[in-house]
């Protein structure tokens, strides 16, 4: 089977074996097995967030597909037994293959809040710790709890709380270099019987709905302007729409200190995030808006090259047919190249690279 196949940006060479277990048990233990024959192994979700070369694997392919939604009851203790709080809070554990979108379907339609910001992000649950997910004001990591996780030195399940992994910004302990499988992960969600939502805290999603930032609507409402939002960006994936083979937003936006940021044009739109440090300033920075003032517009493609950037958005790189894994690199490479030659800034990819260098 090809990995293209099994990619969002529909890009990778020939598989040498494919498994998909079906159960949480099933999974670990075929995971377990190949870690200890020495065999290369590739652990694949949604294969949203991932650009793999085009050269065959010729280790297995774990596809993690193992499903799962369950309510826990929630410790009392670790509130001080703040029974008010514990029925006002739900807490879930998914399981890894869990589709991302259809949780957050779920957690609204039962009127949970928490994650409604988050509609529409491809790919599976287990692989949302990984990077932190977040869109619009929300971040996984004010929902997660912990994970359940297989540890590839050790080969111990082991459970692992939202502080140990140093989440932040798209980033985790994971991410950095912690090698192993996410089993599920633990949600805290709030319940409210009005359905609604958590504070609206992103500017173009207050604007979206027509309303101030910190106000709350109904859950539905939000998820229905953010799926329209990341729609009119090719942001949700759609087989009749080109600009949705992707692997989503290409790029993070960068983080440089308030001194090199006084260097940049007074245009250049800048957020303040928390600073590691009291004595240290801190200024996020929109990779799209460096991108398109580096030169490079909606669409834009490489000489005889079948990657583009997106026609809906810059940050978004498209697969426009028959493009290769090399195709997307090295456009890639070439935007990096323009904002960091105008800028002085290097943007850095967001999703995870596989038998190939960025």
């Amino acid at each position: 089977m090809k990995l293209a196949e099994l990619t969002t940006l529909r890009v990778g060479g020939e598989a040498g074996s494919v498994i998909a277990p079906a159960s949480r048990d099933d999974l670990v233990a075929a995971v377990l097995e190949l870690w200890a024959s020495g065999d290369e192994v590739l652990l694949l979700g949604g294969g949203s967030n991932v650009v793999i070369g085009d050269d065959d694997f010729d280790g297995t392919v774990v596809r993690v597909v193992t499903r799962g939604v369950e309510r826990l009851a929630v410790d009392e203790s670790a509130d001080g037994g703040d029974s008010t709080a514990d029925a006002d809070r739900v807490r879930l554990r998914v399981q890894a293959g869990e589709n991302w979108d259809a949780l957050v379907a779920l957690t609204v339609d039962n009127g949970w809040a928490g994650i409604e910001a988050l509609s529409g992000i491809p790919g599976s649950c287990g692989a949302a710790p990984i990077q932190n997910i977040g869109a619009y004001g929300q971040e996984l990591a004010s929902a997660l709890v912990g994970i359940e996780f297989l540890d590839f030195l050790s080969g111990d399940l082991e459970y692992i709380t939202a502080a140990e992994l140093q989440l932040g910004y798209r980033t985790s302990a994971l991410k950095q270099g912690r090698d192993g499988l996410v089993v599920s992960i633990d949600l805290d969600l709030v319940a409210d019987d009005a359905a609604l939502s958590q504070p609206v805290a992103y500017a173009q999603l207050a604007s979206a709905l027509g309303v101030e930032l910190g106000q709350r609507v109904p859950l539905s409402r939000v998820r229905e302007t953010v799926l329209a939002l990341r729609a009119s960006k090719g942001m949700v994936l759609d087989a009749t729409d080109p600009d949705s083979v992707s692997a989503g937003s290409f790029f993070t936006n960068p983080i440089v200190t308030e001194n090199f940021a006084r260097h940049l044009p007074a245009e250049t739109p800048r957020w303040a995030v928390d600073s590691p440090t009291p004595d240290e300033y801190l200024v996020k920075l929109s990779a799209a808006w460096l991108i398109e003032r580096s030169g490079i517009r909606r669409g834009f493609s490489l000489p005889g090259s079948g990657a583009a950037v997106s026609s809906k958005h810059t940050l978004a790189l498209v697969n426009r047919g028959e493009a290769s894994a090399t195709e997307i690199s090295e456009l890639a490479r070439y935007i990096q190249t323009r904002v960091l030659s105008e800028f002085g800034v290097r943007l850095h990819p967001e999703p995870v690279f596989v038998g190939l260098p960025l």
